[in-house]
């Protein structure tokens, strides 16, 4: 489900303009954001009137909602006093200045001089230290509301990350490098905080699941997924059994997201492979999860989910063309990937015991590959277009034989390999399918955090 995005919405026009010619342009910039699924605090527009009245009467109606960012809709000339008196006491607030154009009758344009307005207001503005976004109609051109909505979800994002909370079984998974993280840095510049926890009290936490629980849960892993073929006794009952502790300890603490010591952790210490575990979790619970205490990944996909409202998953990087990378996954992807059913096979890997290993076929199309990092004590976003496609037949060498398919698509990167491996920053990137370039973008002008498109 897409989270509620909250916006304030104030339109404006000069009180010698007649309403007609301001209202209804207002309501109709305001009717096209709330079908884009955004939510509106309104208030009726307000014009220059001498004592400020329209301007008093606008901040009492928005200070009775809530919202994440102000829409600052001009729809014709507006003195700039009257702006200022209604939007600063929102000042805290991600603000978009939106100029409307005018129309067409006969054969000739008619305009309110929106622009007057909006030019005389976005350098004051900025001077003043607002958060903006400024953005014209162009004459003659469709409206832009797609761009504005993006703006409003990137700025209702920036906020709500403030709030991320991710839980993270262990830390450092395999000794790596790549996947550690400033918790100082984090919560200063995006708001999230990770919590680590022991392997021990999932392992206590199992121990304490109601048969009945790994039962019903039990037929649902039988009923709804696609077995190759059958697992060992138990096999199941160990995914289950650690599924709903992983389920339990998320409930108790909120977490946004979650991640978990893999290698050195569940199967090391288990003796399984949580893979059949996590497809169920993701099943009992929309949250995003990365294997391997990737913490900025696990970051990563909280953003991606709260800027498009899908649950994202990961894929990690085995090979490349000069044009393309083939990526994929040795453990589970979430359902909003997968094409057609749900699909598991039980294989071990190395010295470890059987787990349900995730096969299933994904799903291809445009998509966007994106991922958190930390570079000389600051955080970027690293992002690529590319298109999905299901790649040829591979098999990647250590499982038992038959050797899985492992769900992987083939992105074709829209500027081709090197470009983008001159700023690769790990092997996991979070993968979202469509094009979400403008609204990674928007949250890093919105946050001040450098953005890198490759």
């Amino acid at each position: 489900m897409m989270d509620l995005i909250r916006a304030g919405f104030v339109g404006f026009g000069e009180v010698n303009t007649p309403r007609e010619f301001i209202d209804p342009r207002c309501a109709a910039a305001a009717a096209a954001l709330e079908e884009r699924g955004i939510t509106l605090v309104k208030t009726a527009p307000v014009s220059d009137d001498p004592a400020g009245t329209q301007a008093a009467r606008a901040v009492k109606e928005l200070k009775q909602g809530e919202f994440d960012v102000l829409v600052i809709c001009v729809a014709g000339w507006i003195p700039s006093w009257t702006v200022v008196k209604v939007v600063e006491p929102f000042r805290h607030k991600p603000m978009l200045l939106w100029g409307l154009s005018g129309w067409r009758t006969g054969d000739h344009f008619v305009t309110t001089a929106d622009q007057a307005g909006t030019t005389a207001l976005r350098g004051p503005l900025t001077e003043m230290g607002y958060n903006l976004k400024y953005l014209v109609n162009f004459k003659d051109s469709a409206p832009r509301y797609d761009e504005a909505a993006d703006y409003i979800r990137a700025a209702a994002a920036a906020g709500k990350m403030r709030e991320c909370f991710i839980g993270m079984s262990g830390y450092r998974d395999m000794r790596l490098f790549g996947t550690l993280y400033d918790g100082n840095l984090l919560k200063s510049r995006i708001g999230a905080e990770i919590e680590h926890f022991d392997l021990l009290e999932i392992a206590e936490l199992m121990k304490t699941v109601p048969e009945a629980e790994v039962t019903q849960a039990a037929q649902h892993v039988r009923s709804d997924w696609k077995f190759i073929r059958a697992p060992q006794p138990g096999t199941v009952e160990n995914s289950v059994r650690l599924a709903l502790a992983f389920k339990r300890k998320i409930g108790e603490r909120g977490y946004s997201a979650f991640s978990f010591c893999d290698v050195d952790g569940v199967k090391k210490l288990l003796k399984f492979a949580p893979a059949g575990a996590m497809t169920l979790l993701h099943d009992l619970v929309d949250i995003p999860s990365v294997p391997e205490n990737d913490c900025y990944g696990a970051v990563t996909e909280v953003l991606m989910r709260t800027l498009t409202g899908v649950t994202p998953g990961y894929l990690e990087f085995y090979e490349f063309t000069e044009k393309s990378a083939l990526m994929g996954v040795p453990d589970y992807v979430p359902k909003t990937m997968v094409d057609d059913a749900v699909t598991v096979m039980p294989n071990a890997f190395g010295s470890f015991g059987e787990g349900l290993l995730n096969v299933s076929k994904l799903k291809t199309g445009p998509v966007t590959i994106v991922r958190l990092a930390q570079e000389k004590e600051r955080l970027l976003l690293h992002a690529a277009r590319g298109e999905a496609k299901t790649p040829e037949k591979w098999e990647e060498a250590g499982w038992a034989p038959p050797a899985p398919q492992l769900p992987s698509l083939e992105v074709v990167l829209e500027h081709g390999s090197e470009a983008f491996l001159k700023n690769v920053m790990g092997q996991h990137y979070i993968v979202v399918y469509g094009d979400k370039l403008n609204l990674i973008r928007e949250y890093c002008r919105i946050t001040g955090m450098e953005c890198r498109v490759d």
